[in-house]
């Protein structure tokens, strides 16, 4: 299996418009997209966390 698409925690920041405040207490509501951990202690998010994510966030019909 290929490796999956890790976004850096700025470009999902940048994609989301969002700052890093905003996001960290979205975060601390269990409400901020998937976010994996790495042994340096860096954050990434996976490129499909994140589309599933939007999608979650979609509210029918306001297209």
């Amino acid at each position: 299996m290929a490796n999956p698409r890790m976004l850096k925690l700025p470009e999902v920041l940048e994609e989301i418009e969002m700052s890093r405040a905003a996001f960290y207490r979205m975060r601390a509501r269990g409400k901020a997209p998937r976010l994996i951990k790495l042994p340096n202690g860096h954050l990434r998010c996976r490129r499909a966390d994140l589309d599933a994510w939007w999608e979650s966030n979609e509210i029918p019909g306001a297209a």
